[in-house]
């Protein structure tokens, strides 16, 4: 999440040009990654336990902060920030310590990525859209490199990250719109592991009756089994059906309802 009165109000293209350029040997290296507030998505964590060589719980327990939303009632995770300059716990004199494996939202900095949902006789639309985040003494804007939004995600693996939660943000947004109940703490707990939780949601699919319960082809079953990635999109899956947003699954004959 961004602080908002830095957020240039003007919407923006993946075609829209900006200079930008981020190094040590800028005077306000490093200043971006304190006292503001990092959500974390799926495919952060799951990049960012593999990289530190730790599990998803052990992750989730010392990294993170959970929250609920106030309109969704969905879980959602930000990063612990440390200290009294409330900075990235990751963050060094040389710079971020886990750069190849950072969140969505460093890669698009100084970028921010929005979605608007709109309604239309074409039906319900998810609309990107970008603007920049101009805080007061960064630098980066006054160097040279010349940049379009869309060549900046590219470089920066933003693009790769988007196609991995694309899944994920879409039940957000959908569960953001008025009409659904507000979910009970039980489901928060499943769908905060399912979400986040990668290893123990192998375990849900593995060692409990769930197998039983879905209509799954033998060589998916085998993936899910060995490739972490495809198991997070598994996930997302189950929960658009648990949540009853598609039917995505199919139950067993023994299961499916009259």
């Amino acid at each position: 999440m961004l602080n908002k009165k830095f957020v240039e109000p003007v919407e923006r293209t993946l075609n829209s040009e900006f200079k930008f350029r981020c190094h040590k040997g800028i005077s306000c290296f490093n200043q971006c990654c304190k006292m503001t507030d990092l959500l974390l998505t799926p495919y952060d964590i799951l990049r960012l336990k593999n990289r530190l060589g730790i599990s998803s719980a052990e992750f989730l327990d010392k990294y993170t902060t959970l929250h609920i939303d106030e309109v969704s009632s969905l879980p959602y995770v930000m990063l612990t920030m440390v200290g009294e300059e409330y900075k990235c716990p990751f963050v060094t004199s040389d710079g971020c310590s886990v750069y190849d494996d950072r969140p969505a939202i460093c890669r698009y900095y100084p970028v921010g990525r929005g979605v608007m949902v709109t309604e239309s006789f074409r039906g319900r639309e998810n609309k990107i859209f970008y603007f920049f985040v101009k805080e007061p003494g960064c630098l980066g804007y006054s160097e040279p490199t010349e940049w379009t939004i869309e060549t900046w995600r590219i470089d920066q693996g933003a693009d790769i990250y988007d196609e991995m939660n694309k899944e994920w943000q879409d039940i957000q947004l959908r569960r953001d719109t008025p009409g659904f109940p507000k979910l009970s703490e039980k489901q928060q707990a499943l769908i905060y592991m399912v979400s986040y939780d990668i290893d123990k949601f192998r375990r849900f699919v593995f060692e409990s009756r769930f197998l039983d319960i879905f209509e799954l082809e033998d060589e998916n079953v085998d993936k899910l089994k060995t490739d972490e990635i495809a198991l997070m999109q598994f996930g997302f899956r189950y929960l658009k059906h648990f949540l009853m947003l598609e039917k995505t699954l199919q139950l067993k004959e023994g299961f499916r309802k009259s």
